[in-house]
């Protein structure tokens, strides 16, 4: 996760512009590398309160839209990390 956290960071085009990283409480989110980088970005870290999973549910439905009405996945050829 914190590969695909820096690897997006390189690909942010608006860097400027206030940024919200949402995420349930995993491990990997909540680590020090992590929320050092988001904070070092001056990205504000964004968690559930409890580890209910309906609590995340408004957040995965706009990610759904936006993957399904936007089509946002449409230019990855590849997932692999180069």
């Amino acid at each position: 996760s914190l590969s695909a956290l820096e690897m997006a960071l390189g690909h942010r085009r608006c860097g400027n512009q206030p940024l919200i990283h949402h995420s349930d409480r995993g491990l990997q989110y909540c680590s020090h590398d992590y929320q050092a980088l988001l904070e070092g970005n001056k990205i504000k870290a964004s968690m559930t309160e409890k580890y209910d999973p309906y609590e995340n549910a408004i957040a995965e439905r706009v990610n759904g839209i936006l993957k399904q009405e936007f089509d946002i996945a449409r230019d990855i050829k590849d997932l692999e990390l180069k």
